[in-house]
């Protein structure tokens, strides 16, 4: 396997991980990248730019750059923690006091921390959105706001798969005056920091697309958490997944049917929970800011100060999760280290991405990890080519 890029001594362990998942676990097309106190140790990327290609014809080059899908949900958890930090946005005040029709069918006192935690009760919508109105602005929200809560907000967790998007981006609407999230990333975190990462791609960048600058990418149907030896879904799991009466189904069927991700004009929307693109460059990049400094447009820029990254992985919700099954761990926007989605250690707060995304930081080694790739598989948390990445990252500290 011809995988191009470079490693820092010590890190070889990575290397030989990222060769082993084209040679063993079937990867198509991928790049790893790790930051350790910011600065880049890993840059690794191989295979073909489109999963329906060969490495010979359109192959995978540096900055190429892949739609994330649930990864978006970490970076975009960024925008209202930065909001709370300057006193723009109150955690703890309830979502309709900045977004008054909300306030309807029991959802007065869903808190805007209970949209970050996973903990609305809205993870599912009673109908459904064609891929039409889902990748309108105004009627994602609207949706949202006339739904009536799966539970009662607050006291029990359950992923927010696709309504997590449309909750966050208008609470950054009404707040900014207008600013959607994907807007405010680019703006406040992506131009500073000179990332390749995008929630809604510009029309620039999808006409380099065209040349080789996103790749094209397959869709299977999510069947569980994860598919790993110690992650092997339960009857239960199974059964959540394949039922269409189930939290869980109905969860990630709020857009039926889903969009075409090669489309451009989904690619060109802003879907904050789930259709970022990044390069993995991008993506370890973002996570390396939030826990230290790294050189960006100017020199030393760091997005969390201490206290804010303490509020990403405080732990907010733990246990059985009413869509995921599994056991799962959230702090304000960001999964934490578990089971159903392991990092590098109890520290790690981070995003993985439906099929096989992922982006992490740990504080304590001072390590930021973004991975992308372009053959997406059957897991939702706990890809087995992200984990061989991760777990190599942990043999290179030891």
């Amino acid at each position: 396997m011809d995988v191009h890029g470079t490693v820092a001594e010590g890190f070889e362990p990575v290397r030989d991980a990222f060769v082993r998942n084209f040679t063993v676990l079937g990867e198509r097309g991928a790049a790893v990248a790790v930051y350790r106190d910011g600065r880049k140790v890993v840059d690794l990327w191989g295979g073909s730019r489109d999963v329906d290609g060969t490495a010979g014809t359109a192959p995978w080059r540096r900055g190429t750059a892949q739609v994330v899908r649930s990864a978006t949900k970490g970076v975009a958890a960024a925008v209202p923690l930065l909001l709370h930090r300057r006193g723009e946005l109150d955690l703890d005040a309830p979502v309709g006091e900045y977004w008054p029709e909300f306030k309807a069918h029991g959802k007065e006192r869903v808190l805007v921390r209970h949209v970050l935690n996973h903990r609305a009760g809205l993870p599912v919508l009673d109908r459904p959105l064609t891929p039409e109105d889902a990748l309108d602005p105004l009627r994602g929200p609207a949706a949202v706001a006339a739904q009536t809560p799966a539970w009662e907000p607050g006291t029990d967790h359950g992923y927010h798969a696709l309504t997590y998007g449309w909750l966050l981006d208008e609470l950054v609407r009404r707040v900014t005056g207008g600013r959607g999230a994907g807007q405010w990333i680019a703006d406040e975190i992506a131009r500073p920091l000179g990332l390749d990462l995008w929630v809604g791609l510009p029309e620039a960048e999808e006409a380099a697309g065209r040349a080789g600058r996103v790749g094209r990418l397959d869709e299977p149907e999510p069947s569980g958490p994860g598919s790993g030896p110690r992650l092997r879904p339960k009857r239960a799991v199974t059964e959540a997944y394949t039922d269409p009466g189930s939290l869980t189904r109905r969860a990630f069927a709020a857009i039926t049917p889903f969009p075409d991700q090669n489309d451009p004009v989904y690619r060109a929307a802003a879907l904050p929970a789930a259709n970022g693109i990044a390069t993995a460059d991008g993506l370890a990049r973002f996570y390396a800011a939030l826990i230290g400094e790294v050189d960006g447009v100017t020199r030393g820029v760091r997005l969390f100060d201490p206290a804010t990254m303490e509020l990403a992985r405080a732990e907010e919700s733990a246990g059985p999760d009413r869509i995921l099954v599994v056991g799962t761990r959230f702090g304000l926007g960001y999964m934490l280290h578990g089971s159903a989605s392991p990092f590098l250690s109890p520290g790690s707060f981070g995003h993985p991405g439906r099929g096989g995304s992922l982006g992490f930081a740990d504080p304590e080694a001072g390590v930021a990890l973004g991975y992308v790739t372009n053959g997406f598989r059957k897991t939702v948390t706990a890809d087995p080519r992200a984990q061989a990445l991760v777990r190599a990252v942990r043999a290179s500290l030891a």
